[in-house]
Formats: structure tokens, C-alpha cells, sequence
């Protein structure tokens, strides 16, 4: 078989609800929304990645534009198998001779039950892999964080991604305990919508509150360096014309108050089922923010006040998970905590 060996290619994916990227050879090759655009008639898949997401809340009757997975499991089989399939072509632009075998290694929430492993690892096998091996969230992060997950020491790793956040304390290579709430960015949008319609009437998209979450979103209304207000545009829903407001990083931070509130619940549930050894060493260590959700400004500030302990935000998080998976890939065999 050594002849073939050539042919097997590897690589990491981080199958997420908001992006998807994909580590070949030690690089992010490919980093795009998880998004796919459909002709409606056909079924065929337009556009996908960054492409697709131009089109989002802008397509006629004929195209649709599917975000297949939900609160980080598969809600539209077809399109994430799809989407996969072609955003794995991306890995290679120019098409190779010989189509590869894939040996893929995807990372999945540590709160998915049976039937959705079974459809992750469908969908890739549909997409063209050999052999899969699946990951749980926490643990690539905490191996693309830099941590030794292998030593009997405890970490809190929490990953605030698109669809869910999940809080895991992780301990000699497995997860100790871990509570998912399915509370995360894609719920931080739909509040800063909630919000500008409640008290602007202005109709916003979720493209646009997405922009606006990244561009002034906050966790604490007392930021030390505030970013500036920003212009929003869209619908006035009282004359029905559209229109310009201001706002403001504390009117966000008031919109996403609840939500943060729910996540700060659930740390403190997560550490209430702690084994007091590992207690002890978080007590040391802190806790680690990785996602997308730890981007957001003053987040860790306010953890720390409420838990009073310290937070630490990884760097570049929004590939910590993937940097994990890319890690596990490399030492496939020795990792116990890789299923098959």
C-alpha cells in the first residue's frame, strides 16, 4: 500500500454554526462562513463560504441561502454535505490528477447526541473521506490553546462559538465535567435585532447586526477604551422607509446583558459539579475563553468580576479549535480521546 499513501491526504475541519475552516499541512487554508446558496429548482449548489454570504438576506425566489448546521449540529444534511464537499475543494484550487482520499479529523460539541455524530460523520464520508475521526470542541481548544491536556491537572475551557457555548473542565486527556448552553453569537444577533427594533423601530438584518456586534459589541457599559458610535442602516418600521441611527457600545452592551448573564449561569453551574481537586487547580490556573464569543469587548473583565476568578482570552481564538484539531490530526495515534 505504500505506493497509495500519496493519495491519502489529511485534514483537520472545524465544522462550525457561523465558520468553517478547514488545517491542511499545518495551515488554515480555508476559513468561510458556513453558508450555502441553492438555486431552488435544481437543488445545485451557487456559491458557497464568503460567496454565499454576500447573498444572505438578499436572494430572490429562485435562490435560497441555507445556513445548514444549528446550535452546532446538523440541521440540513444535504446542504452541509454540499457545503463540505465544496469547501474542501478549496484545499486544492487546481483540481489534482488523481482525486485523494480523505482522512479527516472534525471536531464536534461534547453535548451531541448519537444520531448528530452519526450525521457529521455521514455528511463527511458523502463529501469524499476515507477514514473519520471525530474530536470533542473542548479538547481541540484546549490543545490549540497550548495546554497539556494530558497531565492530571484541571482546566476550564470555554468555548463561546456560533451556535452553543460550551463549558468544559478538562483533566488526563477527558472531559470531567461539561454543561452546553445553546446561547452564543448567533443569539448575541438575534438580541442587538431584538433591541434596535424594540426601542429605534428600526428593522436591521442579521448581517448588519452582525457588523454591528463586532464592531462595537461589549459585554460591560463602562469600557476603558470605547469604541466610537456607528452609523446602521435599515428599515424604519413606523413610516417604512429606511433610515440612519447612531449607536452606541452601551446600548449593546444593555442588549446582551441577558444573554451573557445566562452564560455566567451556566460557569457557575459547571463549577458547582466540580471534584474539589480540580476545583483547586482552576482555582490556580483561571479559566480560558476561546471562540468567537471571547472576542467580545470587556467579556473577560466581566466573567472575572462575577466569578472572581481569573480569565484568560487565547490568542487568536477563533482558531483555537482548529489549531486543536490540526494538533490531534498530527498524533493520531496518540490521543485516546479520538473516536473513531
Amino acid at each position: 500500500m505504500g505506493f497509495f499513501n500519496f493519495l491519502t491526504q489529511e485534514i483537520a475541519i472545524d465544522l462550525g454554526t457561523a465558520n468553517t475552516l478547514i488545517i491542511h499541512n499545518d495551515q488554515v487554508v480555508v476559513d468561510e462562513p458556513s453558508i450555502v446558496a441553492i438555486e431552488r429548482a435544481s437543488g445545485k449548489i451557487v456559491a458557497v463560504g464568503k460567496k454565499a454570504m454576500m447573498m444572505h438576506e438578499k436572494t430572490h425566489e429562485y435562490l435560497r441561502t441555507i445556513r445548514p448546521l444549528k446550535d452546532g449540529v446538523i440541521a440540513d444534511f444535504n446542504a452541509a454535505e454540499g457545503m463540505l464537499r465544496e469547501l474542501i475543494k478549496m484545499v486544492y484550487p487546481k483540481k489534482p490528477l488523481f482525486a485523494p482520499s480523505w482522512k479527516m479529523v472534525i471536531c464536534i460539541p461534547s453535548s451531541i447526541t448519537e444520531v448528530e455524530k452519526r450525521a457529521v460523520r455521514d455528511s463527511a464520508e458523502q463529501a469524499g473521506a476515507k477514514e473519520v475521526y471525530l474530536i470533542h470542541e473542548p479538547m481541540a481548544a484546549a490543545l490549540g490553546i497550548g495546554i497539556d491536556v494530558e497531565e492530571p491537572v484541571g482546566n476550564m475551557i470555554i468555548d463561546i462559538g456560533g451556535g452553543t457555548t460550551g463549558i468544559s473542565v478538562i483533566a488526563l486527556a477527558g472531559i470531567v465535567c461539561d454543561q452546553s448552553i445553546r446561547i452564543a453569537g448567533d443569539e448575541f444577533t438575534a438580541d442587538i435585532m431584538e433591541a434596535l427594533r424594540r426601542y429605534h423601530s428600526l428593522l436591521i438584518g442579521e448581517r448588519t447586526a452582525e457588523q454591528i456586534k463586532i464592531q462595537i459589541g461589549s459585554a460591560l457599559k463602562e469600557l476603558d477604551n470605547p469604541p466610537d458610535d456607528i452609523p446602521v442602516n435599515g428599515r424604519d418600521l413606523v413610516t417604512g422607509i429606511p433610515k440612519q441611527i447612531m449607536v452606541s457600545y452601551q446600548e449593546i452592551a444593555e442588549a446582551l446583558d441577558k444573554s451573557i448573564f445566562k452564560i455566567e449561569e451556566a460557569i457557575l453551574k459547571a463549577l458547582e459539579t466540580t471534584p474539589p481537586e480540580l476545583a483547586a487547580d482552576i482555582y490556580r490556573r483561571g479559566l480560558y475563553l476561546t471562540g468567537g464569543g471571547a472576542l467580545l469587548r470587556g467579556l473577560d473583565k466581566r466573567l472575572s468580576q462575577k466569578i472572581k476568578l481569573p480569565v484568560h482570552v487565547a490568542d487568536d481564538p477563533l482558531r483555537a479549535v482548529v489549531r486543536g484539531t490540526g494538533i490531534a490530526l498530527k498524533h493520531i495515534g496518540k490521543y485516546p480521546f479520538l473516536m473513531q
